[in-house]
């Protein structure tokens, strides 16, 4: 038995390889078995991934399906959108540059970056620093890690930290007032750093220097590991997600922070399993393993049939990381 595995009470591999998801039983193989699984390139020719590129646009982008009357414009939308399906292709059918359609996203996603490095748009004028990490986390994981446009985004990043070392989005560290619409139009609002960071905004700006090997070891960076690591199981600062509750309902692909993102960067960032934030969160995983081997996790996002299988794979990856053979 490996390492990892003597760490969980059931063994998780059975339910991933009968699942009836393709993908997770694929990755399953690959990276938990250590099992040549075949060339990934199978999985560009699935259903699932076949029906989310007949929907790509010929610039490279997604259409949001339905915007409605909102302080963003639809090109904002459009952004969020080409975000969220790109999440798929890599997370889930792990897409990478070979394919011209991710391509064609990667140069949509980088028209929207700016000259000093951030990707602008989704809170309309103003700095989103958890957007352009989460935008480029996913980037890197589709080969462009060498990119400059990336390691522009990653010295913004480093840029924009607040006092304490860890990240916020920086309209809310000001008075934004009852008028939204007119804060995301307003010109873009420099963070008063003297204010404490976020979880949340810190938990998702880890993510992209978790997987960049050029960035994941760099002093700050684990400064900020550390900060998060400290924040497990408590509420954020601002009022976004601020509820303790957040860090246990999860979706995948990684959107925000929760548990399961957290301990994915921190593992990726080597930090160790006897931190006691961390093991408290392995822990919590531990104690809730069903007798089958899977999860049973609050799910923000139930589109997905096989979304379990997805968390349940996601788990066993930390756990490995965590606990090397």
């Amino acid at each position: 038995m490996t390492s990892w595995r003597k760490r969980l009470p059931h063994n998780p591999i059975p339910i991933l390889l009968e699942s009836g998801c393709e993908p997770v039983a694929y990755f399953a193989r690959r990276e938990l078995l250590a099992e040549d699984a075949g060339p990934v390139e199978q999985l560009w020719e699935s259903g699932n991934a076949q029906k989310i590129l007949r929907r790509q646009l010929k610039n490279g982008r997604w259409k949001y399906p339905a915007p409605g009357a909102t302080a963003r414009s639809v090109e904002d939308y459009d952004q969020i959108e080409t975000f969220r399906n790109v999440g798929f292709l890599v997370e889930k059918f792990g897409f990478t540059r070979r394919h011209p359609a991710l391509r064609k996203a990667a140069e949509a996603l980088f028209s929207y970056q700016t000259a000093a490095g951030d990707f602008r748009g989704i809170y309309g004028r103003q700095y989103s620093p958890n957007y352009s990490a989460a935008i480029m986390e996913l980037l890197i994981k589709g080969g462009y890690g060498r990119d400059p446009r990336i390691d522009r985004g990653f010295r913004w990043l480093l840029a924009l930290r607040q006092a304490d070392g860890g990240w916020a989005i920086p309209l809310r560290t000001r008075s934004a007032g009852g008028n939204w619409t007119g804060v995301l139009r307003a010109k873009a609002l420099e963070p008063d750093r003297a204010k404490p960071s976020s979880h949340l905004a810190t938990g998702v700006v880890l993510r992209a220097f978790a997987v960049s090997t050029k960035y994941r070891n760099r002093p700050a960076v684990q400064a900020a590991g550390e900060l998060l690591a400290a924040r497990i199981f408590k509420p954020d600062t601002y009022i976004d997600r601020k509820a303790v509750s957040f860090w246990t309902g999860f979706r995948f692909p990684f959107w925000f922070t929760d548990l399961l993102s957290a301990l994915d960067s921190l593992s990726r960032l080597g930090f160790s399993a006897e931190d006691p934030q961390v093991r408290a969160g392995l822990d919590w995983f531990a104690q809730r393993q069903r007798a089958d081997g899977g999860w049973t996790l609050k799910l923000l996002s139930g589109a997905d049939k096989a979304l379990p299988y997805w968390l349940d794979l996601s788990v066993c990856r930390i756990f490995r990381r965590f606990f090397p053979t």
